[in-house]
């Protein structure tokens, strides 16, 4: 392939074939934010920037190939050469098309971009889950286990700053701030913070919080869900605020994160939910009176999982596809999680 300033399907189909590609856009699927056709587009111009910068290497590999590697760096990339890779076999889409495309990608943090007074610069980002879908061993041994502030706050993080990018246009700090928030909420009561970590290398592949909410916030459950976000929000001012062991007017508790690497759903999902249960069990004992559960939904495949645990929605934003969900704490901890889930487990 001596050009590939302009996109040609049948050509990169041979490079990367339809259902090699598609293999990348199921793992970006579970990521907030994405649609299929964003990542069809995410997968095009990462294989395309592949080519080119190997080709400027000179180290074109042979085709096809089995799996992508990242691009060493920044390639350039413009709107024009953005729209032959998007849209070159669609009837519609454009340079501006283009351009709001990469744009939504920088948003999901799936590439920064680069302009310097020439061209447009474009690098991949070097997320692991892009990668570790085809390489990493998924079959090791997983289990629940206790929030660490000190060694998982940081790897945490960067695990849900994924899932946030796509509200930030700035998200170059949104590590720094959750990984800070979760210290901060670990400090004070880490009883319903539970990783899922790798029984080999330590490294948590999962990650919830159950949050015991003080009473004077549990308001914020029926205001738009919009004004519940923090962890993605640059705001100093956390919306809700925590309750500490032995408040007997704490009623409510708030899901405020739950997410398990893509590669582990299908092994740890009924086991990381299960264990969720007992965590619940056992906050009653800090919370004698924990009534009620609540979850902020900002993920389709979310919402999926919230109904088949019994959740049901509450009040939607006008702004954001966003919406709350509500479930009675005894009625989710009586649930027989392995029969709830064998719907929609795959």
């Amino acid at each position: 392939m001596s050009e590939l300033s302009a996109f040609n399907p049948e050509k990169f189909e041979q490079w990367l074939p339809q259902a090699q590609r598609q293999l990348y856009v199921k793992s970006l699927m579970q990521r907030v934010g994405m649609t299929r056709w964003r990542a069809e587009c995410f997968v095009r111009l990462w294989l395309y920037l592949f080519l080119k910068d190997s080709q400027t290497r000179h180290t074109l590999p042979k085709l096809p190939l089995k799996e992508l590697a990242f691009p060493q760096g920044w390639v350039e990339c413009s709107c024009h050469q953005a729209a032959d890779i998007f849209y070159s076999d669609r009837e519609r889409g454009g340079e501006r098309s283009a351009g709001m495309m990469l744009d939504k990608l920088v948003a999901l943090g799936l590439i920064r971009k680069h302009f310097d007074g020439n061209c447009t610069q474009i690098e991949i980002q070097p997320l692991p889950e892009l990668l570790e879908h085809h390489t990493l061993d998924s079959t090791a041994i997983v289990k629940p286990d206790a929030f660490d502030l000190r060694s998982d706050a940081i790897p945490i993080a960067n695990m849900l700053a994924s899932n946030y990018n796509w509200l930030n246009r700035n998200t170059d700090t949104v590590p720094y701030r959750i990984a800070n928030i979760l210290r901060d909420w670990a400090s004070q009561y880490a009883g319903g913070m539970r990783v899922l970590r790798r029984s080999d290398n330590q490294n948590p592949v999962g990650f919830y919080v159950l949050y015991p909410t003080l009473r004077e916030s549990e308001i914020k459950f029926f205001a738009p869900p919009s004004q519940g976000l923090h962890l993605s929000r640059v705001t100093e001012v956390d919306p809700f605020k925590i309750a500490l062991p032995g408040d007997e007017t704490c009623r409510s508790v708030f899901v405020r994160s739950w997410m398990i690497d893509s590669s582990y759903q299908k092994q740890a999902q009924v086991l990381f939910l299960q264990d969720a249960q007992q965590t619940l069990g056992r906050m009653k004992e800090d919370f004698p009176n924990l009534w009620d559960m609540y979850t902020l939904i900002i993920h389709p495949s979310y919402a999926e999982l919230g109904q088949a645990l019994g959740f049901q929605k509450t009040g939607s934003d006008p702004k954001l596809p966003l919406y709350w969900m509500y479930q009675a704490v005894d009625r989710f901890l009586k649930l027989d999680i392995q029969k709830a889930m064998s719907n929609i487990v795959s």
